[in-house]
């Protein structure tokens, strides 16, 4: 018996049907990236693969039906070296997470996908999954590459989150904690640390004037140069409601662009 085409976990297809699914006009696949970091003392390490994973599930449930688009198992070890003086980090190196990219996409490009959308949520590898992702493109131009981030351009942050974390809540702070109170509360631990506050007098560290952890010109960081705990934010506040607010806000910002992507025909590849 054939596996019905209904799953959305594409490696739960059978190989016919993984063959039909992949040749399918505007065929797409999801695929989560997350890291094995630390995440404070309140968090779990597959914190940023549990978000991308979780999102993406639910994404792909309030996509309208039936459209060609599957998710392939998320990828739970990425890209973590300013995170590597914390027990418990393990990070890949550059090359060798570019390679996993390269073999993986060349082969779903070689079954007839159409696009391959790289699902981030550690912000850590953003630009190395972009470079990834141009690199695949260039060796197989039929099939479209996106690379995106969890929680970039999605609108209305500025609403529930405050400046100060929006700037500098970079790492297991407001954001994060309350998110992961939303989506799995029993792996939150009792503490809500503040830490790594960059503009204090008391932080470990200041980037001089002008320069900044993230923005026009930012500093290659590492977590130790910031924070004792490996918080970079303020959890304090943190909460299930802010969580859940979070975590609608997410989720329809990319129901949103996957179904304007599966409704286009990009990239268009003349024949």
């Amino acid at each position: 018996m054939t596996i019905s085409s209904g799953h959305k976990r594409f490696d739960y297809l059978s190989w016919i049907t993984a063959s039909k699914a992949a040749n399918a006009k505007g065929s797409t696949l999801i695929w989560p990236f997350g890291a094995c970091e630390q995440h404070g003392p309140h968090l779990p390490l597959a914190t940023d693969n549990l978000f991308a994973e979780r999102i993406a599930e639910k994404v792909l449930e309030l996509l309208p039906s039936p459209s060609p688009i599957w998710m392939l198992p998320s990828q739970p070890f990425g890209f973590s070296p300013e995170h590597a003086s914390f027990p418990g980090t393990i990070s890949l190196s550059a090359p060798l997470l570019l390679q996993l990219v390269m073999e993986v996409g060349q082969q779903l490009a070689s079954i007839g996908l159409s696009r391959l959308v790289l699902f981030n949520a550690h912000g850590g590898q953003i630009g190395l999954l972009e470079s990834a992702a141009r690199q695949l493109r260039v060796s197989c131009p039929s099939m479209a590459v996106l690379p995106c981030f969890l929680w970039r351009g999605v609108s209305c942050l500025e609403d529930l989150l405050p400046k100060e974390e929006r700037d500098q809540g970079l790492h297991a702070g407001l954001a994060e904690t309350s998110l992961m109170l939303s989506l799995q509360s029993e792996l939150v631990g009792d503490e809500r640390p503040f830490d790594g506050d960059h503009s204090s007098k008391e932080s470990l560290a200041t980037p001089p004037k002008g320069w900044s952890l993230e923005g026009p010109a930012p500093c290659a960081w590492l977590t130790k140069d910031l924070s004792q705990t490996g918080v970079i934010g303020d959890s304090r506040q943190a909460n299930i409601a802010l969580g859940k607010a979070l975590e609608e806000k997410l989720v329809e910002h990319w129901v949103e662009l996957l179904t304007s992507l599966m409704g286009s025909n990009w990239p268009f590849v003349e024949n």
